[in-house]
């Protein structure tokens, strides 16, 4: 996932490679139906903490048999499950049922996506989401082509530190929604904080801190995020008071 704001040196000898988009442009086909049938049938006869102590057998491995019963045990539980997904390995969740994941979404390995009983996330179609992220996914959307670079996080939910005669971890939890909106693209360690819309076709850059929402086609950066420019070819109506 890119890196805002850094120029590209033209000393003698430095070479700039431009290359084709890969996950962006695969077509997703449809799974087999044998894997559908053993999802459905793992959802009829097996209950859901069986799937549970199931799926972590099969969590940590490379391998095909791995793979493919990752794919099964999610379908089986999740809310709605698309086809062509990949679940890296060491890939964990919590409340796989409150889920909806479209087709051809990468998740890559040792991501934690943290749902809640009375949650929703939604993950669009070919969503990629980079290695070692955290996803609090207790009121998330991330819609279709977004990219989510390599261990950048959101946060969906704060404790209110109310009364302040007791522990913070013992005050109510505040869940604000957090939307991700088409075509957006999350820099690598980037974090996006409780209640944030980042709009369609923007850009966060690296190891930003993303405190309030963010235009369509903008690019922000920086620590909290500050707008840097706006992506060639896009002509705003008006401003969006962004410093």
């Amino acid at each position: 996932m890119g890196t805002v704001g850094v120029s590209v040196s033209r000393r003698p000898g430095t070479r700039v490679r431009v290359v084709n988009a890969v996950h962006g442009l695969k077509e997703c086909e449809p799974d087999p139906q044998f894997e559908i049938a053993l999802a459905g049938y793992l959802r009829k006869h097996y209950r859901r903490d069986a799937l549970l102590e199931l799926c972590s057998r099969f969590a940590p491995g490379d391998g095909y048999v791995d793979v493919l019963m990752r794919r099964a045990i999610w379908r089986a539980l999740a809310r709605r499950f698309g086809h062509g997904v990949h679940i890296g390995s060491g890939v964990g969740f919590e409340h796989l049922e409150t889920f909806e994941i479209g087709n051809g979404v990468w998740i890559g390995a040792q991501t934690y996506v943290q749902g809640r009983f009375d949650g929703m996330c939604v993950i669009g179609d070919h969503v990629w989401i980079g290695p070692q992220s955290y996803l609090d996914a207790r009121d998330l959307t991330i819609e279709d082509y977004v990219g989510w670079g390599p261990g950048a996080k959101v946060l969906g939910s704060a404790h209110m530190g109310v009364p302040i005669g007791v522990p913070i971890i013992q005050t109510d939890l505040e869940i604000r929604p957090v939307r991700v909106e088409a075509w957006a693209d999350i820099g690598v360690n980037a974090i996006v904080l409780p209640g944030v819309t980042i709009g369609r076709g923007s850009i966060v850059g690296a190891g930003a801190v993303v405190t309030k929402d963010v235009p369509p086609f903008a690019v922000v950066a920086g620590v909290p995020a500050r707008l840097l420019r706006w992506r060639e070819g896009h002509e705003p109506l008006e401003s969006h008071g962004q410093e």
